[in-house]
């Protein structure tokens, strides 16, 4: 807690503020010392500049009767250290809220927001791979919940995007996964850096939830078959990715150089899939997807085919799957025509 309290913005604020009260006392002390000579002692003045800031008006211990600047100057004391105290107040209550002072309350209020959140993505792990997962979702606007074990790592995120929902927890206990909202989540990635500890979390997810897809992050590809057992719909490892990804930048450099760009666009651009629901009515492509520069359709997915740069007029029917190159408002569009 302490350690937090430091680290606060507001803390810094705090001290220069203590600073500045101090360099007030000071000046007054100086300068009721000067005016009520010989007769002030350092304590009156002192005294005097204190119930002077802080407004209690005993009455004026220095004589200032003789002394018309000396009754300006008490203004000027009372205006900069009333001023100061009101800030110094409101940069503790500021404090107050943001360290964790008030982890109950905070905690409760993110325990709401997360059970009101609703097709969000829970990220288990959020060191050097999950975190460029949370990156990316957040960058194509889809909404997450981080569950991480390590208060270090967590920290560090929270340092960057303070906003981000979360939980300190182990993302292999089941209640853990409940918090994060499991029941109300699009998906889960177990991308923690421990092969068992993913499979741990891809097994928990499945037995509380079957139909939550999960993608597991794998070092050792020999793991795979295990994976594949505890639930896992996806199994990506880094180390494999990694090799082709160096790979294709030798045999396909401009390809990977556009998709690098696409990437590193301001418009967010991705290649993205938006699924079809069961019950749709079929309607010609043109007819439900008029053209824009905010999406593209590249190919459509049926009956296990795939179906490459679709005509106009060839029929979109319920449980496809189209996929196009779109940024986050063009993705959002195409979600809300097929589910009209």
């Amino acid at each position: 807690m302490l350690k937090d309290i430091l680290q606060s913005r507001h803390f810094l604020r705090l001290a220069y503020g203590s600073v500045l009260l101090i360099l007030i006392t000071l000046t007054g002390t100086v300068g009721y010392h000067a005016i009520g000579a010989p007769n002030a002692t350092w304590i009156d003045s002192f005294y005097m500049t204190f119930i002077t800031i802080a407004t209690i008006g005993y009455g004026e211990i220095v004589d200032l009767s003789q002394h018309p600047m000396g009754r300006l100057f008490t203004v000027f004391i009372a205006v900069l250290g009333i001023a100061t105290l009101s800030y110094l107040f409101s940069m503790l209550v500021a404090l107050l809220i943001d360290t964790d002072l008030n982890a109950g309350l905070r905690k409760k209020r993110m325990e709401k927001t997360i059970a009101a959140t609703r097709g969000h993505y829970i990220i288990c792990g959020i060191g050097r791979v999950g975190t460029n997962v949370a990156i990316e979702l957040l960058r194509t606007k889809r909404a997450i919940v981080v569950i991480e074990s390590d208060r270090e790592a967590l920290d560090r995120w929270l340092g960057i995007y303070p906003e981000t929902l979360y939980l300190h927890d182990d993302a292999a206990d089941d209640q853990a996964l409940l918090k994060a909202g499991l029941a109300n989540a699009a998906g889960v990635f177990a991308v923690t850096g421990d092969d068992s500890h993913n499979l741990m979390v891809a097994l928990s997810v499945k037995m509380t939830h079957p139909k939550t897809r999960v993608v597991v992050r794998l070092h050792d590809i020999r793991n795979t078959k295990k994976a594949h057992r505890a639930g896992a719909d996806e199994i990506v490892s880094p180390d494999f990715t990694g090799g082709m990804r160096i790979a294709s930048a030798m045999v396909r450099p401009h390809v990977v150089n556009f998709m690098d760009k696409m990437l590193h666009s301001d418009e967010g651009l991705r290649v993205e899939e938006v699924v079809v629901p069961n019950d749709f009515a079929t309607i010609a492509m043109a007819e439900l997807i008029p053209k824009s520069r905010d999406y593209l359709i590249m190919a459509i997915q049926e009956n296990g085919k795939w179906i490459f740069n679709p005509s106009d007029d060839h029929p979109v029917k319920g449980g496809v799957t189209l996929v196009m190159m779109a940024n986050p408002e063009g993705r959002t569009h195409v979600e809300k025509l097929v589910r009209g």
